[in-house]
């Protein structure tokens, strides 16, 4: 059984039998057709995936590997907030006409600050210091701007990044460990997705910093499923897992910003039947 598929399938359960409702409450999320997206929820979520050990995609159904690594090298490599910057649709619904998101997400780890080492963004300040003070405990992004929440057309959901460097005993190379931290999160929708992503990002990381990888630790402040996703969750999580892949990174590239979606695959991926047609509360 997948590792991940044993997170979901137990997160899911403890949500659904244990959360609260946000039923009948002023909620701003809405489904197109102008209904409230009610909630089931719960509280300070965290999954912990050891990335030594496995690569954490859900077999249950598909995550498309490519495109969440897109999105996540889109905001943390091109650093852009312009969906015509993308290979997916996934953020169509929050753009302008002219394809902005506004002050959010890479735009925000694109903004350059002057540190004693000189002028870095928030991305190359975190290599800078995995590679020149890996011991640090100030290794971290935090893209949620209060100065600019007005300018945002959405706010950030994964928000912050803390990494943490390990010396195991016996091991020649460092460990990278990483810590994502979100405010909320649609199970059903983002869940796997984000994990994936940041799985990734850890790996293209220790690798251009010649670490190995440790652990991400996804902490979740609002985890919860929406009222129209109960039925497809249910049937999700009532199916068997399989095997989890096997994850490859290119390893000739040692340079962040070499990467591309085409740098990863999956040897070996197996899963259930895709869930089309999900509606998103917006």
């Amino acid at each position: 059984m997948s590792y991940a598929d044993n997170v979901f399938i137990n997160m899911c359960r403890d949500i659904l039998e244990n959360g609260t409702s946000t039923e009948g409450e002023k909620v701003r999320p809405h489904w197109p057709d102008g209904t409230p997206a009610y909630t089931i929820k719960k509280f300070g979520v965290v999954n912990r995936y050891d990335l030594s050990k496995e690569f954490p995609i859900m077999t249950l159904r598909k995550t498309a590997l490519k495109s969440a690594t897109d999105e996540m090298l889109w905001i943390w490599q091109q650093k852009s907030n312009n969906i015509n910057d993308l290979h997916s649709h996934i953020w169509d619904e929050w753009a302008d006409p002219d394809g902005s998101i506004g002050k959010a997400y890479g735009y925000q780890l694109g903004v350059k600050h002057q540190y004693r080492e000189g002028m870095m963004d928030q991305v190359d300040r975190v290599i800078y210091d995995l590679k020149n003070n890996p011991f640090s405990r100030r290794i971290m992004t935090n893209i949620y701007v209060h100065q600019d929440l007005h300018a945002m057309n959405l706010y950030p959901c994964a928000y912050s990044m803390t990494f943490n460097v390990t010396q195991k005993p016996g091991d020649e190379k460092l460990t990278l460990n990483a810590i994502l931290n979100q405010r909320s999160q649609d199970v059903l929708a983002a869940n796997n997705w984000n994990v994936v992503q940041y799985a990734v990002l850890v790996h293209m990381l220790a690798q251009v910093c010649d670490m190995q990888v440790g652990e991400l630790v996804h902490v979740i402040a609002d985890a919860h499923i929406y009222d129209r996703h109960i039925p497809f969750i249910k049937e999700l999580i009532s199916r068997e897992p399989k095997e989890a892949p096997k994850f490859i990174l290119n390893p000739e590239v040692k340079d962040f910003y070499k990467f591309t979606r085409d740098d990863v695959k999956l040897e070996g991926y197996e899963f259930g039947e895709q869930i089309t047609d999900i509606p998103i509360a917006i």
